[in-house]
């Protein structure tokens, strides 16, 4: 116990942490133990930590980092592949259902063109297009992404215009302008996810090598060019970083950002309000919430007010949207046989019960974890709440996409710091891409059925209910949970560190045993 007891840091301590200070992974986890072996084993209790020159964990992490996000454009390279047809046009080659066979599929390759990115005549959310679908009102369609992330998207497109422009003069090598656009879309949806791993390596403090695990997660080999997540978790873990420093006005405006580009950042603010609330520190929330929704507005309201009909869009599709086939009730549909919800639209329909269920159970889980925040013998940490909330919306929502995994990873690896967990998790969840790929594929062209991806499903989400469990334990049992055992409060919580309880329902008392004292 003597390498993982650490004495709690003092108030008014630099944020710069001794060697002595940090939590060394080779001596507390048996996984990197067993790793560090044809190394020479974990590292000793003289070893001189944190006086290299230039290599910190952060560094490493990132550069990890750096190496997993190479590896991932490598996988998604095979889906912009070009070719020339007999009439000696160059095209994307998506023959044979390569992007299935390949597992290189990414939204952002037919987006380019199904969002009409590829016209320079068209406005995100002004402009619209006929498209015939069972969600387009009156054939007509609109950009279907919130205002940041759609503006992302149009920039990147437009910016692939100058890069042609450059490379027909001689100046670039060129290509054709999907893969030119994927290419710039990757670069910058690869910063944010450094972004990200510095941010939350920043929060970890005395565990700085955990970071290390959001660098080099499965998940991120799989997804981190999918779709334009990595642009939300960046805001997250960055708005995340803002609060653990006591910067809630920083905080807001990082969260209101990330809300612009996809509304999970809007669910720490309810996590941030139920713990304020029993700290007694509701105007530092308030703070934060002011600024969230200021910003908000601020990014969207030209839009509301301009261009209405094309800014309501993604929140009409994703009322229409039937349920997803890795959601909760597609597998219970499945194995039962059951078609309440089948979510098979006829034109102007609304799956009104659907959206009605989801919307009960997720109110319902927000419930509950509130009153385990509540009642609970010590306050828990933000981002064990931060998780379980994240975590509840996806087991519950009609929807899964496979990216939306990754909002999981930076709070996973801050709620549960124990990597073979971890690793055991985001191994299950990013194996479930493979049989999504050929169940997509279609049994005629020698795929797999749906039954074989809809165990996999299965898998994920039991795999995601049991590091919930584990979570709400530890919060329950905090002597069982590693950041507290090594003597921290909350790394996350800022202001909420090391503050005194101010409102506590009465609750059921427990064991002492089960608790440690504060710091």
């Amino acid at each position: 116990m003597s390498d993982q007891t650490i004495a709690p840091e003092p108030e008014g301590a630099p944020a710069t942490l001794s060697s002595r200070d940090r939590i060394v992974p080779s001596r507390t986890d048996p996984v990197i133990a067993a790793v560090t072996r044809p190394l020479g084993g974990p590292l000793g209790e003289h070893a001189a930590v944190g006086r290299h020159w230039f290599w910190s964990p952060q560094r490493v992490g990132l550069l990890l980092a750096v190496l997993a996000l190479v590896l991932c454009w490598f996988g998604k390279a095979s889906c912009i592949q070009q070719y020339t047809d007999g009439a000696g046009t160059t095209q994307l080659d998506w023959r044979s259902g390569r992007p299935f066979v390949a597992m290189c599929y990414s939204d952002v390759v037919p987006l380019y063109s199904s969002e009409h990115l590829n016209d320079p005549d068209k406005f995100p959310y002004t402009s619209s297009w006929l498209e015939s679908t069972q969600t387009a009102e009156n054939g007509t369609r609109y950009m279907e992404y919130p205002v940041v992330t759609g503006l992302f998207q149009w920039a990147n497109a437009r910016l692939a215009d100058g890069w042609l422009t450059l490379s027909n003069a001689g100046w670039l090598p060129g290509a054709i302008p999907v893969a030119v656009y994927f290419n710039l879309v990757a670069f910058w949806l690869a910063l944010a996810w450094l972004v990200t791993v510095w941010a939350t390596g920043r929060v970890a403090k005395r565990r700085p090598w955990d970071a290390v695990l959001v660098a080099i997660s499965p998940l991120v080999l799989v997804h981190a060019f999918t779709n334009f997540d990595a642009i939300a978790t960046a805001f997250t873990a960055a708005g995340l970083l803002a609060w653990s420093r006591k910067r809630p006005w920083l905080t807001g405006l990082l969260l209101g950002l990330g809300a612009a580009a996809k509304l999970y950042p809007l669910f720490l603010l309810g996590v941030l309000f139920v713990l304020c609330l029993r700290a007694g520190r509701l105007r530092e929330w308030g703070r934060a919430a002011g600024v969230t929704a200021g910003t908000w507005l601020v990014v969207n309201v030209p839009f509301l007010v301009f261009a209405t009909r094309g800014w309501e869009e993604f929140f009409r599709l994703n009322t229409l949207r039937p349920m997803d086939p890795d959601s909760l009730y597609n597998v219970f549909a499945y194995f039962t046989g059951w078609t309440g919800f089948d979510g098979i639209l006829q034109k102007g329909q609304n799956p009104v019960w659907l959206n009605a269920v989801v919307a009960v159970l997720f109110l319902a889980c927000c419930a509950g974890l509130a009153y385990v925040a509540l009642t609970a013998p010590r306050r828990p940490r933000v981002a064990q709440l931060a998780f379980l909330v994240v975590a509840a919306f996806l087991l519950t929502n009609k929807v899964w996409s496979p990216q939306y995994s990754l909002w999981l990873v930076p709070l996973a690896v801050l709620a549960i710091p124990r990597w073979r967990l971890l690793l055991g998790w985001m191994v299950i969840d990013a194996l479930v891409w493979a049989p999504r790929m050929f169940y997509y594929l279609g049994v005629d062209h020698k795929g797999l059925p749906e039954s074989w991806f809809l165990g996999t499903v299965i898998v994920r989400d039991l795999a995601v209910a049991g590091l919930c469990v584990l979570v709400l334990r530890e919060i329950y049992r905090p002597a069982t949970d590693p950041v507290r055992l090594a003597g921290d409060d909350d790394p996350a919580g800022g202001v909420l560190d090391g503050a005194a309880d101010r409102f506590r329902p009465r609750a059921k008392p427990r064991h002492r045993a089960e608790t440690v004292p504060t710091s």
